[in-house]
């Protein structure tokens, strides 16, 4: 048995596809306006390949640059001002930062309608309470791929791999509000292993190559591999080749789970959009 496998691109063109035509039919131009400090290689190429993306779907971009050594103040008074234009939609700082700022108040700094990475305190809060808010992107591709491809996830045991406030402990609720049986696993986990063995979808997010192995996979399962290391110039996910031979459902490392972070960031975008101008509207009618 091989498994099927869950093509990133082919969902992600989806996405962009449907978005594409929202967009489209809307009376303004969505507005995405990223901070980036410094000239890390990795940052630049990221918010170039969203740059590219946002163009190709008809959302306006534009790049703060801030010197690699910006001050805390000035990268939080980037982030003021942008909270405050009124024809800026969604607001991305992109990580990470250099050593000496903290992340942690720049991101609480942005305006939790803009907050289109989902990381904002109230957005998180929103999130585990069932509320509306924005999330982040990547949990919210792992469940469109599933949707995609018509995996169940309502009363299946999913089991995540990684508790980061990026992936582990937001993809958990996301899953929960599909009304799956969640367990989140880390380093202090006992028997792992048997963990994973009882999954019928099993995520993993640590980025430590091939450590998902088939022994320690369900026959059938989805397994949805999002860590991502680079060795020897290669990029490698969790999950061990072989697995293709014991799971349902994989997706591929790469062309897997990453196509989808930039995809929901636009859905984000969209949605971000959509909620601030009909907000205004509502306001102005009042």
């Amino acid at each position: 048995m091989t498994a099927i496998k869950l093509d990133g691109r082919e969902v992600s063109e989806a996405v962009r596809n449907r978005l594409a035509s929202a967009i489209s039919d809307l009376d303004f131009v969505p507005a995405l306006h990223f901070v980036r400090v410094g000239e890390n290689p990795a940052s630049v190429s990221y918010v170039r390949s969203k740059e590219r993306l946002a163009a190709s779907l008809g959302v306006a971009s534009h790049v703060h640059v801030l010197p690699a050594d910006a001050s805390q103040a000035a990268v939080m008074n980037t982030v003021q001002h942008l909270n405050t234009e009124a024809d800026v939609d969604g607001i991305l700082v992109q990580l990470p930062l250099p050593d000496h700022l903290d992340s942690a108040p720049v991101l609480q700094a942005i305006d939790p309608a803009k907050d289109v990475d989902g990381l904002h305190p109230i957005n998180v809060g929103r999130l585990w309470a069932g509320q509306d808010g924005l999330f982040p992107c990547t949990p919210l591709g792992l469940i469109a791929i599933l949707k995609y491809y018509d995996i169940a996830i309502e009363s299946k045991n999913v089991v995540i791999v990684g508790r980061s406030n990026l992936v582990g402990k937001p993809a958990a609720a996301l899953f929960l509000r599909e009304h799956a049986t969640v367990t989140v696993a880390h380093s202090r986990t006992m028997d792992l292993a048997g963990l994973c063995q009882q999954a019928d979808i099993l995520v993993s997010a640590v980025g430590s190559p091939a450590m998902i192995t088939p022994d320690v996979v369900k026959a059938g399962a989805a397994v949805l591999d999002v860590g991502l290391t680079r060795v020897n110039g290669a990029i490698q996910g969790d999950v061990h080749p072989d697995v293709w031979d014991k799971a349902g459902y994989l997706t591929p490392m790469p062309g897997g789970t990453g196509r989808m972070t930039t995809a929901m960031l636009m859905e984000n975008t969209y949605r971000a959009a959509l909620g601030r101008r009909r907000s205004a509207l509502a306001s102005f009618a009042s």
